[in-house]
């Protein structure tokens, strides 16, 4: 038996503020991206909202309880496996990551997006050494990378870096933009 992700009893991941902030951004009419979507913190929110959603991620047993809703579609799949990213040729009204990096999935993640589709995204940069894991420099984005990266394609609406304090100390940087 499942668990209606709209119930509540559905089980409380509380979404980063920074998704719940420009969510509303999101055309209703077509299905959002949850990339690396983990157990789902952000896919069970995207529901909530009444968005179709494809939850990507390599490991997806923390889907298991929401597997049946109708607008949900999981997709199990290594994004650092090498070649076509599985979404290929896909478009998206939106696209999330959060604490996700893997800088040659960016070209994808801009093609992916439908003509006024919104990225969402948030993830660690240089500094978080300081305050945990991940301190490889390989996952970490440098200073104004996600802006410079998606703002050549995308119009930039919103983007902060820096230090926060919730929901706990690290050094973020995080990205709302809108292509075309």
């Amino acid at each position: 038996m499942s668990i209606d992700p709209h119930s509540q009893d559905a089980p409380q991941i509380k979404p980063a503020a920074w998704v719940q902030k420009h969510s509303s951004l999101i055309p209703k009419s077509g299905q959002v991206l949850d990339l690396a979507c983990g157990r789902g913190r952000h896919t069970r929110y995207l529901l909530q909202l009444r968005f179709k959603v494809l939850a990507l991620d390599r490991d997806i047993s923390g889907l298991n309880d929401i597997a049946s809703d109708s607008s949900l579609e999981i997709m199990s799949a290594d994004l650092e496996a090498g070649g076509d990213s599985p979404f290929k040729g896909r478009r998206f009204a939106g696209v999330v990551v959060v604490n996700y990096l893997y800088r040659p999935l960016f070209d994808d993640l801009i093609a992916a997006l439908d003509d006024g589709g919104v990225l969402i995204y948030q993830t660690f940069m240089v500094g978080n050494e300081e305050f945990g894991r991940p301190r490889n420099p390989d996952f970490l984005l440098q200073e104004n990378e996600l802006r410079e990266v998606f703002g050549g394609e995308l119009d930039v609406l919103d983007f902060e870096q820096g230090f926060v304090e919730q929901p706990t100390p690290a050094v973020m940087q995080k990205v709302c933009a809108v292509k075309g």
